[in-house]
């Protein structure tokens, strides 16, 4: 399982960490495994335009401003929920958002939770997709990464070579920032959309 000590530092150094982690969640359907194969890092308050503590602790992203260890989870666009782990010392405000894996245990209950996914890749490929395949809702926000219900599993760190770093995808500030990273060569990496400056 994921220690404090591990994820007790900044997002961009427990980010590449998480990649091949397995993410395990439990419910009375059944249990889905999925190995982290995307994930982008985010900063603090005043440090990070694109994080959602940029500017000050809101009602919205408090667990946030937790210790590290938790899962912060967010609805967005009115119909998709997210998945961080909450990583830094203290009260950083830093997180990973986990953005896409690969199912390696549960694949037919995965499958009947998003019936729209043609292949077997695309099960968990997406922050959106990857809630969805694990049955993951705003009712993990806050809770242990040590969780039964939800447990993030840590492995051995994968070597260097294994891992592509990147702009993140979709945000509209600090777009060239290479904060996202990816296991080189997975077919369950999300596809790159990159974001629009509003400053172009």
């Amino acid at each position: 399982m994921a220690t404090t000590r591990e994820l007790d530092q900044h997002s961009t150094v427990v980010a590449p960490l998480l990649l091949g982690a397995m993410l395990v969640s439990r419910s009375d359907e059944g249990t889905v495994t999925v190995r982290i194969t995307e994930v982008e890092a985010y900063g603090g308050v005043g440090e990070d335009p694109a994080a959602h503590t940029f500017r000050r602790e809101t009602p919205r992203n408090a667990e946030m401003f937790e210790s590290a260890g938790r899962f912060y989870v967010y609805f967005t666009y009115g119909m998709h929920w997210c998945l961080n782990v909450v990583t830094g010392p203290g009260e950083a405000a830093t997180a990973v958002l986990l953005r896409a894996g690969e199912v390696v245990q549960g694949r037919d209950l995965a499958a009947a939770r998003r019936p729209s996914a043609r292949r077997d890749r695309d099960l968990a490929r997406g922050p959106a997709n990857l809630t969805s395949c694990l049955g993951v809702d705003g009712s993990a926000n806050g809770a242990s990464v040590r969780a039964r219900r939800l447990t993030l599993d840590l492995r051995t760190p994968l070597p260097k070579p294994s891992i592509v770093t990147g702009p993140r995808v979709g945000i509209s500030v600090a777009t060239d920032w290479p904060w996202r990273f990816w296991v080189r060569d997975d077919p369950s990496v999300s596809a790159y959309k990159p974001g629009r400056s509003r400053l172009a």
